[in-house]
């Protein structure tokens, strides 16, 4: 029997598109032990998952004392892991890999010169580019589980798994009489979310045009910047305030009983694309679409990019580039206007309602 351990120490996104690992180890070994270490708000997307026997939930500013950092390692080496996949590759999951004494460790090497110190027993270099219809993002993380033998056929998809008690709970009772539009009306952060304006302008345009209640999605920390939103938009009526999802298994049982996601590019995006629903996203001027972009077929999935519709605003689009964008992307965003997005999402709404 193999013991596998698997380290996403990073976002919510991240940690569902690293569950391919898991689901594609346990598929060729059924008898595999699999332990998957993320951060605790991003565990959501774990549970349930019959492919994962244990998950190991960390506190990310604990984890970052370095008391911390070697009992954890420390553990590490007392469960005697076969094998540790490290998707993130970062220095923590590095120091784990080189220190928790598993006889394989699989990651991708560092982008700097001498950043590369032995961390892992097979190295590889991350894709430069995707050549398949997952995306770059998930093709990265197949690429690590094929250092570790034949996998032939892989399954791309991430999947998320409810239970019968779950999927039962009533979310929207008070609203079954039309589709319900899940709208992410912030981004994750403030460097990943449109002008105000705008986004009160496309809400204002799905509520005159489609007869659908539209539900807003933020972190509560956003509140008072989705209340601003709401202020802003001439059509509330069918806008849903009070339902919010408290946390992100909250959000993903409250997902699996809306219609559609059109929401900036996140972990909400992966977690409607996992629950087969779909999806309109707005990427940010900084975010390479080509990594994060998955299934996307222009009917079920679609995306907008900045760089699609005005390229003559980017000189190279190099990760420097794109550094430079995230430090201040408003003046590019200011470009991604309301007369640009709405043809697509209307055609998008047409298919998907």
């Amino acid at each position: 029997m193999k013991k596998i351990l698997i380290i996403q120490n990073k976002r919510i996104g991240d940690v569902l598109i690293a569950s391919v690992i898991a689901n594609n180890f346990k598929r060729k070994f059924p008898d595999s032990e699999i332990h998957f270490m993320a951060y605790e708000f991003a565990t959501g997307v774990l549970q349930e998952n019959p492919n994962i026997d244990k998950i190991i939930a960390v506190n990310e500013k604990e984890l970052k004392k370095i008391g911390n950092l070697l009992a954890f390692i420390r553990q590490v080496r007392k469960e005697k892991y076969d094998i540790i996949f490290d998707p993130y590759s970062k220095t923590q999951s590095r120091l784990i890999c080189k220190f928790g004494g598993a006889k394989q460790t699989i990651g991708h090497k560092s982008r700097k010169k001498f950043g590369n110190w032995n961390y892992y027993t097979h190295p590889t270099e991350a894709l430069k580019s995707s050549t398949k219809f997952c995306g770059k993002a998930i093709e990265d993380r197949v690429h690590l589980i094929e250092l570790a033998g034949d996998f032939e056929p892989i399954d791309y998809e991430p999947k998320l798994f409810l239970s019968d008690a779950e999927k039962n709970e009533d979310w929207l009772k008070n609203y079954r009489d039309k589709k319900v539009i899940m709208l992410g009306v912030l981004g994750s952060t403030p460097q990943k979310s449109m002008p105000f304006e705008y986004v009160a302008e496309i809400i204002d345009f799905i509520a005159k045009n489609y007869d659908v209640y539209i539900l807003f999605n933020y972190s509560p920390h956003q509140k008072k910047d989705a209340l601003a939103i709401y202020d802003l938009c001439k059509f509330k009526e069918n806008i849903i305030l009070d339902i919010y999802a408290p946390s992100i298994r909250d959000f993903i049982k409250l997902m699996y009983q809306c219609d559609l996601l059109v929401a900036n590019e996140g972990g909400t995006v992966h977690i409607a694309k996992a629950l087969q629903k779909p999806t309109f996203t707005l990427f940010s001027p900084y975010v390479n679409k080509l990594h994060w972009a998955s299934f996307e077929d222009g009917i079920k999935h679609h995306s907008i990019h900045l760089l699609d519709k005005k390229p003559e605003l980017f000189k190279s689009f190099t990760y420097e580039e794109r550094k430079q964008i995230e430090q201040n992307p408003k003046e590019f965003y200011l470009q991604l206007t309301p007369e640009i997005i709405i043809p697509d999402l209307d055609l998008f709404l047409k298919n998907n309602l």
